[in-house]
């Protein structure tokens, strides 16, 4: 599964250290769910939704998203 928490902080222009700080999280820990390097929990990934104050869908890629995105 991917993730588009990296699209949602820049439609919002939220810097990634700011989300690190509002998640209690290492900045490295924060970069690796950005970069899609590992997911976080479901748990996690709605605290992140609601920080980031949309919908946790809106973080979620969908599957044909997350295939093109790997072709490119």
């Amino acid at each position: 599964m991917m993730n588009r928490i990296k699209v949602v902080l820049e439609e919002k222009g939220i810097k990634q250290t700011w989300l690190a700080e509002k998640l209690g999280k290492s900045y490295n820990m924060t970069n690796s769910y950005v970069q899609n390097r590992s997911q976080p929990s479901i748990e996690l990934l709605f605290r992140i939704a609601e920080i980031l104050d949309v919908n946790p869908k809106d973080l979620l890629a969908e599957r044909n998203e997350a295939k093109s995105n790997r072709n490119k």
